[in-house]
């Protein structure tokens, strides 16, 4: 992490967490950890390709699949994440 550029914000209703990367740190973030303590983290993942097609392929098929059923699965892309929304383009 860069620590001059990351901070944190915290209000009576909600805290912000700003992370910056190091210059020499590549790649984009999978998931983050979050709780009010180390032995009680939750998961969360960043909204990505990768991890919106994750998740539609456990949803939409929970135990090992077939590659018939695996080759009816809906083609996923994630085009936009912004604060207030997300666009998400299925075939």
């Amino acid at each position: 992490l860069l620590c001059p550029e990351s901070g944190v914000s915290v209000s009576a209703h909600s805290a912000v967490v700003r992370l910056a990367k190091a210059p020499g740190s590549t790649g984009l973030w999978d998931k983050f950890s979050f709780g009010l303590e180390p032995s009680a983290l939750q998961e969360r993942l960043f909204v990505s390709e990768e991890n919106v097609d994750g998740f539609l392929g456990t949803a939409l098929c929970p135990s090992p699949c077939s590659q018939s059923a695996l080759e009816r699965q809906p083609l996923i892309e994630v085009l936009d994440v912004t604060e207030d929304r997300i666009q998400i383009r299925v075939e």
